[in-house]
Formats: C-alpha cells, sequence, structure tokens
C-alpha cells in the first residue's frame, strides 16, 4: 500500500496545531472563569508541602497546563511569595493534575467534536454575559482539543502499514530507554506534554505501538514537559532555577524507577484494564496518572532532601523580592496599638526602599533597554501593591481601636505616605510602559534628551530616597532637603518641556520621540511631588 506522506503529515501537523491551541484556548477559558486569582490561591494555601500538592493539583485542572503551573510557581519562590519545599510540592501536584487531560481525551468524544465547538463559538459570539462567554471558550476548547486528535489519529493510520515504523515499535518494546528518549525529545518540541500523551493514545488505540513500547515513552512525556519551566528559570533568580532543577529531578528520578519496574507495571495497566473494562486510550490515561500518583507518592518525604540537594548543586546566595510584610504582627494591635503603629512605620520603610528600588531598575532599562530590568521593576511594583494592601488593612484594624490623639496623627500620615509611595510604584510603571513603546517602535532620543532624562532621573531618585530617609529617622532638615529638590524637579520639567521644543522645531527629533519624552518628564515631576508630601509629613504640614 502507498502511503501519501502529503495528506499524512499534513493531517497530523493541522491536528496538533489545532489540539495544542484548543487545549491552550480551554486552559485560558478556564482561568478566566475562575478569576485571575491564581496566585493568591497559591500564595494563601500552599502552607505546607502536602497542602502545596493539593493546591498543585487543582491549579493546574484550572488552567489545563503543568507548565504554566509551574512557571507561576517559579514566580512566586522567585518573589518570596514561597519557599523552595512549598514550590517542590506544587510542582508534584502539577504533575498529578496535568494527567486529567489524558482522561478527557479517554473519554472518546471525538464524532460529537464539531457540534461541541459549534456550541462554544455560538455562546462566544452571541452572548454578551462574560461568564458564559468564558465557558463558551471552554466548551469550544473541548470540541477542538477532540477534533485535532481525530485529525491526528487519521494522520497516524498509515504507519500500520509501514514495515519500517513496525520495525522501530518493536525495537522500542525491546529497549525501553529509547522509547523515554523519544517521548523526552517529542514533548521538548512541541512543549506541552497534553499533546504527546494524546498522540500516544491515538497510536495505541490504533495498536501501532504495544503496551512494552508506550510506557516508556510515558515516562519520557514526563520528563521533556519540564523545559518550559526550564526556560522560564533561564536568568531568573537562582530561587527560581532551584525550582526548575527541582521539577526536572522529580521526573528524570520517577522515570528510571518506573523502568526498573517496567514490567510489573506493564501487568498493573493490563490486569487494571480488564478488571475496569477500559478502552485504550483510558489505558494509557491510567497508566499516566498512576506513574505521576506513585512518583509523587514515593518522593513526597524526600522534600527536604530534594532542597537541600538542589541548593548544593544550584549554589548562591538568593536576592528575592520578597511581597510579604515582615512587622505587621496582628496581636499589638489590641495590646499596644502605639507599637503596631511603629510597625507599620517598618513596613512603610520597606516599601519606600522597594520604590526607591523600581526607579533604578526602571532608569537602567532606560539606559540599556534590558528587558530583566524592566522584569524586576514589575516585580517591585506588584510587590508595592501588595504590601499598600497589607498595610492599609493593618492601619485600618488599628483605627478600630483607642488610640491618643498623638499616635491619631501618626495614623493619618502613615496612611497618606503609604498612598504616596503606592503612586510611585504606577509612575515608574507608566515610565516602564513608555521605554516599551520606544523599543517596539524603534523610537530614538536625541543624545540631549538623554542627558536631560539622566539629569532628571538621578535628582529624582536621590530626592525619594532621602523622603524616605527622613520618614525613617524623623529627621527635619533631610525633608527640608527633599522640599528644595523637588523645586528643582519643578523647574527642571519646565526647562526640558522647552529644550523638547526647540529640538522639535528644530527637526532633531521625532514627534514619536516627543511623546515619550515628555510623558517621562511628566511621570519623574509627579514622582518628586509624591516625595515632597512624605517629607512634608514629617515638617508637620499633613498632620
Amino acid at each position: 500500500m502507498d502511503v501519501n506522506w502529503q495528506e499524512m503529515l499534513f493531517q497530523f501537523i493541522g491536528g496538533l496545531g489545532i489540539f495544542l491551541f484548543a487545549i491552550k484556548y480551554m486552559g485560558d477559558g478556564l482561568q478566566k472563569a475562575a478569576g485571575d486569582r491564581l496566585r493568591s490561591i497559591l500564595d494563601r494555601f500552599t502552607t505546607n508541602p502536602f497542602m502545596g500538592v493539593l493546591v498543585g493539583i487543582i491549579v493546574t485542572v484550572l488552567i489545563q497546563s503543568s507548565s504554566g503551573t509551574t512557571v507561576i510557581t517559579v514566580g512566586l519562590v522567585s518573589a518570596g511569595f514561597m519557599t523552595l519545599r512549598q514550590a517542590i510540592g506544587v510542582i508534584m501536584g502539577a504533575n498529578i493534575g496535568t494527567t486529567i487531560t489524558a482522561f478527557i481525551i479517554g473519554l472518546d468524544v471525538g464524532a460529537y467534536a464539531l457540534p461541541i465547538m459549534a456550541f462554544g463559538a455560538f455562546l462566544i459570539f452571541f452572548i454578551k454575559k462574560n461568564s458564559i462567554k468564558n465557558m463558551g471558550e471552554v466548551i469550544f476548547g473541548f470540541g477542538g482539543l477532540f477534533l485535532g486528535l481525530e485529525l491526528m489519529s487519521a494522520g497516524m493510520k498509515p504507519l500500520s502499514s509501514l514495515s519500517a515504523f513496525s520495525d522501530f515499535t518493536v525495537t522500542m518494546a525491546d529497549h525501553p530507554l529509547l522509547g523515554v528518549v523519544a517521548g523526552t525529545v517529542f514533548t521538548l518540541i512541541v512543549q506541552s506534554s497534553s499533546a504527546t500523551v494524546g498522540i500516544l493514545q491515538g497510536l495505541y488505540a490504533e495498536n501501532l505501538v504495544d503496551l512494552q513500547a508506550a510506557l516508556p515513552v510515558l515516562f519520557g512525556d514526563n520528563i521533556g514537559t519540564t523545559i518550559t519551566a526550564i526556560l522560564a528559570s533561564i536568568g531568573a533568580s537562582v530561587a527560581a532555577r532551584r525550582a526548575a532543577a527541582t521539577h526536572v529531578l522529580f521526573n528524570i528520578v520517577g522515570a528510571i524507577v518506573f523502568l526498573i519496574l517496567l514490567h510489573p507495571f506493564t501487568l498493573y495497566v493490563e490486569w487494571i484494564a480488564g478488571v475496569l473494562n477500559l478502552e485504550s486510550k483510558m489505558q494509557i490515561a491510567f497508566a499516566h496518572g498512576t506513574f505521576n500518583v506513585v512518583n509523587t507518592l514515593i518522593q513526597f518525604p524526600l522534600i527536604g532532601a530534594w532542597a537541600l540537594f538542589v541548593t548544593k548543586i544550584i549554589p548562591g546566595k538568593d536576592v528575592t523580592i520578597e511581597y510579604k510584610p515582615k512587622h505587621l504582627d496582628p496581636n499589638f494591635i489590641n495590646q499596644s496599638p502605639a507599637v503596631a503603629i511603629g510597625q507599620a512605620k517598618e513596613e512603610i520603610i520597606r516599601m519606600g526602599d522597594f520604590a526607591v528600588q523600581g526607579l533604578e531598575e526602571t532608569y537602567e532599562y532606560l539606559k540599556t533597554s534590558n528587558k530583566r530590568n524592566a522584569e524586576t521593576a514589575y516585580q517591585i511594583e506588584d510587590a508595592i501593591n501588595n504590601l499598600d494592601r497589607k498595610i492599609t488593612d493593618y492601619l485600618v484594624e488599628i483605627s478600630a481601636v483607642n488610640i491618643s490623639p498623638v499616635e491619631s496623627a501618626r495614623h493619618v500620615m502613615l496612611m497618606d505616605t503609604v498612598r504616596d509611595i503606592e503612586r510611585i510604584g504606577d509612575h515608574f510603571e507608566n515610565i516602564i510602559e513608555l521605554i516599551d513603546f520606544r523599543e517596539v517602535n524603534k523610537v530614538k532620543l536625541t543624545e540631549d534628551a538623554m542627558d536631560d532624562l539622566t539629569e532628571m532621573f538621578t535628582l529624582t531618585i536621590g530626592t525619594v530616597d532621602k523622603a524616605i530617609r527622613s520618614l525613617d529617622t524623623n529627621d527635619i532638615e533631610l525633608a527640608k532637603t527633599v522640599a528644595e529638590q523637588e523645586d528643582l524637579i519643578d523647574k527642571m520639567e519646565r526647562k526640558f518641556r522647552k529644550n523638547h521644543i526647540v529640538r522639535l522645531n528644530g527637526g532633531h527629533c521625532s514627534a514619536q520621540a516627543g511623546i515619550v519624552f515628555v510623558d517621562i518628564v511628566s511621570n519623574l515631576e509627579r514622582i518628586g511631588d509624591h516625595a515632597v508630601n512624605i517629607a512634608e509629613a514629617i515638617l508637620g504640614k499633613r498632620v
């Protein structure tokens, strides 16, 4: 029988493309339906490794991507929201959660894929309510998943007539390590273990591979899926690299254990298939689920050892942006409100230091266009927003108890200061977006414009730093210096705007460059205003 290679290849890659799109679309719909609270869920409920496993399962089921859960986890470890031990638990849970997709595929409702997609499309295009639209995306993605599988399956059918392919599967059965490599490599290419497991289910259902050859490929799929976490950790913090390394090692050790136990594991899958009368695709789903659950049970007691091991193999002092407050002890609120206000002030100083650090990273991004500076600044702004919420809630709780007039004045001043620092974070975020616009649109600022921005940035960073130091030490002279420097910032803004008009009239810069320049200068001037607000609190003008 002659094989139409073009038709086979087009059906397979087209089906794979539809499958990958559908799984992402379904995950996005589930994520939106669940609300944008995934990081909050991971932060709040991963109190210990066991809870981390449960949360990892739940979040992965919601977004239909173990890689996505792992990337979020890597980010949380890098941000100081989560310890490495907690992250290892989440990664284990993510591996279990991703097996749900294989069970969905095992339902084998491919004959109804098109009407399911049509129903989803109807909800997306004809229903205005967002929650219904989100469910429409889930349903459309669900149908697309099976359509992709059907196309891939149809594309793979002619392989059964090729003796070379039959010989290769026999070789894989005789040499399980070859199957592991094949599964790993293919998952590395498509960056989706769900897709490769789905393909494996199709091959097994068509009797193109036997169970002895399919199971090692399944083990390799789990190793290959770690590539996304590895990519996410490149250039990231030491903690992020350690979390990604744990993901790789966890799956490699699991694959080694199951390769050693391949014969009894094969007998188990055959036994469970007979007892439960499982279809071919569901047999692979059960094998996938068993592998990840048992692998987690085996390695869960070793979480502490894994954390210690990756710390040894990836040495270095990690620099994290710690989102969580350090000083807000609720016990002080009723016992000693004055101490609680002092604790709030300490946390506000931390928040102010973040603002200075964020401005410095933003300035570096302006000079170097290095995306890492922008990412760090965004993380810092996120930390400032989180501290803003936590400190404000803490201060609101303090206001509910009896405090002296003097402490009441301090309390009001701190509430205002929190708002000023939060606004500084918003302004440097605006500047980052303007620099992004410059990069995307290849806008070139003149050398004179960059010199002006350098001068104003340097003065603004120094002014904010002095404002925070004056708050920390109650230094009136330093606060006066802040007020004087803010006047200089105002004069700079007016002067630099005039300089810009001269450059524009002389044809030395483009209109787009002018917009970027003027908006950055405007944001720096507003940052100066917020810095002087903090200083004026020390001078007694706002209490």
